[in-house]
């Protein structure tokens, strides 16, 4: 996966509506330096946040079909930045993001208040399904009572998730959350492990499943909300990128998140890349472009569970 990333990372560079040819193309490097190293580092660090929250969430869960949005932590974020959106507090750069952390970092604490004392994983997921779905009734609200169509398009447009027109800026807001989240997932990592022998058995080898709970919500809730805070929703890629390095580990979910966080780089880089040289009047937003993949991806994981209990 590195590899494949070490020549994915060149060759975005390059790729675009106008392809880049460094010895003749006019202002070549301000234009790679400046827009679109930038937005492929980006693309980095925010797919390698949100395949080791994947990781770690569907080991927690112990289930294949667990996503980060399930924890309410995408959608809190979204919720922020829709705020900011609707009231029209985007004349700073710095705001729209401000706003989507503060959204990740309530929900992260309704979450921890809700099933911070148990640790209990049904109590963890029912809560995580209850915070996803007030956010999302919260923004489909923000979304319905507009002001004005300008906003409306705003709102919509950045809930489909896209990485155009980033800058430095928001890699280096992102880029230290999200590396310390994934050193938190990391952490978690053996206590990950243990429970995938049950509860019971992974307390009987002294895991402490509370600071378990913390290290994920902290964890899910740093890189998750980075991703969210500087590009909008970008779905699936937690789900997708999982399934496609187990075969490749032990299977063990300390062993998958660096994997994923590597598989989920690439992703979306290649994603973003591909969204760009498209021949289409617009540029297709990340978001959709991942869903359309991730929808069949799911669908597909479906299928396979349900022949496999048949």
């Amino acid at each position: 996966m590195a590899a494949l990333l070490a020549i994915a990372l060149p060759l975005s560079l390059l790729a675009g509506r106008v392809w880049i040819d460094p010895a003749t193309t006019p202002n070549a490097a301000l234009i790679l330096g400046e827009l679109r190293l930038p937005r492929a580092v980006l693309a980095i660090v925010v797919g390698a946040g949100l395949g080791s929250a994947g990781a770690a969430m569907q080991g927690y869960l112990r289930n294949p079909l667990a996503d980060p949005g399930l924890f309410g932590i995408a959608p809190g974020a979204a919720l922020g930045a829709v705020t900011a959106l609707f009231f029209g507090f985007t004349a700073s750069a710095w705001l729209l993001p401000l706003f989507a952390l503060v959204g990740a970092g309530g929900a992260m604490a309704l979450l921890a208040l809700i099933a911070g004392r148990t640790g209990g994983i049904a109590l963890f997921t029912l809560a995580g399904l209850m915070v996803a779905s007030l956010a999302g009734a919260l923004t489909a609200l923000a979304i319905s009572m507009s002001p004005n169509a300008f906003a409306m398009s705003e709102i919509v447009l950045w809930l489909n998730g896209a990485l155009t027109d980033r800058s430095w800026r928001e890699v280096w807001l992102a880029g230290p959350m999200v590396l310390l989240g994934m050193v938190l997932l990391m952490r978690a990592g053996a206590g990950l492990d243990a429970l995938t022998l049950g509860e019971p058995v992974a307390r009987s080898l002294g895991v402490d499943t509370n600071r378990l709970l913390w290290l994920l919500i902290l964890g899910v809730g740093l890189t998750v909300g980075a991703g969210v805070a500087v590009a909008g929703i970008i779905g699936f890629v937690g789900l997708i990128v999982p399934h496609l390095v187990r075969p490749l580990t032990d299977r063990r979910p300390s062993q998958l998140i660096l994997p994923s966080a590597l598989a989920g780089a690439l992703l979306v880089l290649v994603a973003d890349s591909v969204v760009r040289i498209l021949p289409l009047v617009t540029e297709l937003r990340l978001g959709i472009a991942l869903s359309l993949l991730g929808a069949p991806f799911f669908l597909w994981l479906l299928l396979r569970m349900r022949k496999g209990l048949a």
